[in-house]
């Protein structure tokens, strides 16, 4: 039987955002290590912080600004090594990781505020790490993306029966679930 050419209705699967990259104002830890204790690598390889200017860069030792706005931790640990290697060391080994990163869940919860981002999840996922619903709350949410700043209602309990219904959420992320109406 031939394959359906026909374009998916579901607007959760169509909506659903790239990998959470960094923005302005975030803070980032950038570790550099050669391998070798009698040569160190530009920086510490425990890492040090830094601040993502209003443009969206950070300067480093040696090679100055580097665009860190609009990329995933692993896009601009590959952006790093290249501007090092090989104009500054054979080879080098660079680690970027970030540092507090949060998405908030408001309205009726137990705990509402931002939560820490700690790796993927979904509004399911991230109303549960809120406490869960209060008594008063609606099982029909809104899911705002930080990066584009698109709203998407979500149904909860369609959410939990069908995982195709629990979309992502990213750092920035914000969850409101509204009061219900008796």
């Amino acid at each position: 039987m031939p394959a359906s050419t026909a374009a998916p209705t579901d607007t959760l699967e169509q909506a659903a955002p790239a990998a959470p990259s960094f923005a302005a104002g975030e803070t980032v830890t950038v570790g550099t290590s050669t391998g070798s204790e009698v040569e160190p690598g530009p920086i510490g390889s425990a890492g040090q912080p830094y601040l993502i200017a209003e443009d969206g860069t950070i300067t480093l030792p040696l090679i100055g600004k580097v665009q860190a706005a609009g990329k995933t931790p692993g896009e601009l640990q590959d952006d790093i090594t290249k501007l090092y290697v090989p104009s500054y060391f054979i080879s080098l080994a660079v680690t970027v990781t970030a540092q507090f990163r949060v998405y908030y869940v408001g309205g009726e919860v137990m705990h509402p505020g931002p939560v820490n981002y700690l790796s993927e999840t979904t509004v399911t996922k991230a109303i549960q790490a809120a406490g869960d619903f209060t008594q008063f709350a609606s099982h029909t949410v809104w899911l705002t993306h930080s990066a584009d700043g698109t709203r998407q209602e979500v149904k909860v309990d369609k959410a939990l029966k069908d995982p195709t219904q629990d979309p992502p959420v990213f750092p920035g992320d914000q969850i409101h679930v509204p009061r219900r109406y008796f």
